[in-house]
């Protein structure tokens, strides 16, 4: 079944946040009005696509990640993800094409653990190049992957509207994305 661009929206929001949420927040983060997320809100719980779990807060249900096209992940997959890699499927950061950092990561959980340490212009140079996204693809973590691009396209989206204020001389305050990244399996 089809759903309209804002629904997307809402359910995608509510993906990347990850935790239950109340309809003003959902509202602010999508950038629709609350009247106008409050309708859609309805609507996705209909659908089931999301559920209350407690008074005034929403959840995005299994069925809603199918929607975006997230597949389920039972335990066997989730071991899968979260094993060790040989050295051919690590990851190996980079400064630049052809300027390792001579520093890889052998699973997801060691990608946690070398991100938070590695130099910040290695992040931006996979960030940029997709280099992440690939990576999580090629062991399997399809959400983890769709995450992070949609972490980029925001960001892309942030800097161009950040360089359209500057040309018009408006200021714009500096967004900040979340971006738990759990190694807890999934299933």
């Amino acid at each position: 079944m089809s759903i309209s661009p804002v629904k997307r929206l809402i359910l995608e929001t509510m993906w990347m946040l990850d935790k239950p949420a109340k309809p003003a927040e959902i509202a602010k983060d999508t950038g629709v009005s609350f009247k106008q997320a409050w309708m859609h809100l309805l609507g996705l719980v209909k659908l089931e696509y999301i559920n209350s779990p407690e008074k005034g807060f929403y959840v995005i249900t299994e069925k809603g990640k199918k929607t975006l096209g997230i597949p389920e992940v039972d335990k066997q997959k989730a071991t899968e993800i979260l094993g060790y890699l040989p050295m051919g499927k690590s990851f190996h950061f980079y400064a630049d094409i052809g300027k390792p950092f001579s520093v890889f990561a052998t699973s997801l959980g060691d990608f946690c653990d070398k991100i938070q340490k590695i130099d910040g212009s290695s992040i931006e140079f996979h960030m940029h190049r997709g280099d992440f996204e690939a990576w999580f693809t090629s062991i399997g973590d399809i959400e983890l992957a769709r995450k992070t691009l949609l972490v980029r396209e925001q960001k892309m989206a942030g800097i161009l509207e950040s360089k359209r204020a500057a040309n018009k001389g408006l200021t714009l305050e500096s967004s900040q994305f979340r971006y738990p990244i759990s190694t807890s399996a999934k299933g």
